[in-house]
């Protein structure tokens, strides 16, 4: 799966792609940094209305390729190092979102969570 990405895209638009490969899963994205290259905020950008633009410093477009065999930690180390997004990978339980470590594939993690 290949996801858009550039400054207008809203956050609900890539959940909303990445959870229909991933049904189990969510991606979220933290605030962000205060300065470009700077720690990223720890706050989560909860209203999916938001645009890219309020998630990242860096405002490169382009798409961002994600295989069911990429850990977890690579989906996120290419996000943070392509476009400057920190995301953050999610458990889908009932109304509960827990964060899924980071070694596994995203295969693996979402066939745990898949009801």
């Amino acid at each position: 799966m290949k996801i858009v990405i550039n400054n207008f895209r809203k956050v609900f638009a890539i959940q909303e792609e990445f959870s229909a490969m991933f049904p189990g899963l969510k991606i979220g994205f933290h605030a962000k940094a205060s300065k470009e290259g700077g720690a990223p905020s720890h706050k989560l950008i909860m209203h999916g209305g938001r645009t890219l633009q309020d998630c990242r410093t860096v405002s490169r477009k382009g798409t961002i390729e994600i295989l069911p065999s990429m850990n977890i930690s690579e989906l996120k180390n290419n996000f943070r190092n392509e476009y400057g997004l920190s995301a953050e990978i999610f458990q889908k339980s009932g109304n509960h979102e827990n964060p899924v470590g980071d070694n596994l594939t995203l295969a693996e993690t979402n066939k745990k969570y898949v009801a």
